[in-house]
């Protein structure tokens, strides 16, 4: 799906680790925040530091305008570790440890006109700490495996899903425990970010899903500490118009054959295949055709460059894409052959756009008439965002 500009650690988790730990820290507070009839009940702001003068912190929430936090000398601040989930590691800090950017949570008495808030307590995630949370997931997420889901046994609790690889498409066994953790892509929205808490009972044949853990030698089976997934859309086609200052395109589909209108954001992912990667990935689909025997899949490892093979020996054209420079979208044309996944939305005809790639007019030739042999996935879980987040 900024990778671009997109947050690792989604905001509903952090605001909920946030929240677990002030209830901790302060009972009183969480005490007079339920209820509402209080005479000074405490307001709560999560966000990052825009700026420090003096005693005043100035607030960039996540929802909401900036507001002037007021730090006084009976101020409790405390610096927790992202994903810390109680106190019990958490250190007192002062003022002067904090920088802009760092991540807090204020609790305190909000002004009447809603422009300042007296804080008596901050917890603070460090900048830095943050982003170092963020690399090792997005490795983590590079060390895993994508691809389509084909069936879920919920009683053995395995998923057999698709995977591309050099040799073709291959099965591999996503196996889960009570302790994996799951995350579903919210309907309408491409970012990470807002991949909301899910379980085994979500995921559905023909969904997209990404799992990072530990991967068998062969690469055909992995006992996965976390999943992600979502319903996603995969078109393909030639641009029929182009608005760039709208930020729109208009697809003619060669899977449903009808028209699609394509809304890019700033959280879209927008690049393009070099010549000779993508005339690789069409000699392969070509030979394919002419011999059912012999798989499809994407180009070998040697065709990558700077693409690395994961564990088990397998390849994830993925990794191809996200290893490519973005482009922008008034770097296309009306003609040009493009393949976009996009969010699952309501309307079929208006989609927004996930990611983008281009150069693809060998593939989609190569490729037989109406099929999806190769299809881009969503996750931008390990490009700098992929997005992400994404792999």
């Amino acid at each position: 799906m900024d990778l671009t500009k997109r947050k690792f650690i989604p905001l509903a988790a952090l605001c909920a680790i946030f929240a677990a730990v002030l209830s901790l820290a302060c009972p009183a507070l969480a005490r007079q925040t339920q209820q509402p009839s209080a005479p000074n009940p405490v307001a709560k702001r999560l966000g990052a530091i825009k700026a420090i003068s003096g005693n005043t912190i100035t607030l960039a929430p996540d929802k909401g305008t900036e507001v002037a936090v007021l730090v006084q000398d009976s101020t409790r601040i405390l610096q927790i570790a992202p994903g810390q989930k109680d106190l019990s590691s958490a250190t007192p800090a002062h003022l002067s440890d904090l920088q802009p950017g760092d991540r807090i949570l204020v609790a305190g008495a909000l002004s009447a006109d809603g422009a300042s808030l007296a804080a008596s307590t901050i917890l603070a995630m460090k900048r830095s700490d943050v982003e170092a949370k963020q690399q090792a997931e997005r490795q983590a997420w590079q060390r895993g495996v994508g691809g389509l889901v084909k069936s879920v046994d919920h009683a053995a609790g395995a998923i057999a899903i698709s995977v591309a690889t050099a040799a073709g498409i291959q099965a591999v066994a996503v196996h889960v425990t009570p302790s994996t953790t799951f995350l579903r892509y919210a309907p309408n929205s491409v970012n990470f970010a807002d991949a909301q808490p899910s379980s085994l009972d979500a995921i559905k044949p023909g969904d997209q899903l990404r799992a990072r853990g530990m991967r068998s030698s062969d690469g055909t089976e992995i006992a996965a500490d976390a999943i992600v997934s979502g319903s996603f859309r995969n078109i393909s086609g030639a641009i029929t118009s182009l608005d760039a200052a709208a930020g729109t395109i208009t697809i003619a589909d060669l899977i449903s054959k009808h028209s699609v209108t394509v809304k890019f954001t700033s959280s879209s992912q927008l690049r393009k295949l070099p010549p000779e990667i993508a005339q690789r990935i069409a000699f392969r689909l070509k030979a394919a055709s002419a011999q059912p025997g012999l798989p499809a899949g994407p180009v070998p490892e040697q065709s990558a460059g700077a693409a690395q093979r994961p564990a088990g020996g397998q390849f994830d054209f993925q990794q191809i894409v996200n290893r490519m420079p973005p482009v922008a979208l008034a770097d296309f044309q009306k003609g040009d052959a493009v393949m976009i996944v996009s969010t699952e939305g309501a309307d079929a005809a208006n989609v927004t756009a996930i990611s983008l790639l281009g150069g693809v007019e060998p593939i989609l030739t190569a490729a037989p008439a109406g099929s999806q042999a190769v299809t881009l996935s969503p996750w931008s879980l390990g490009s700098e965002p992929a997005g992400g987040d994404t792999q």
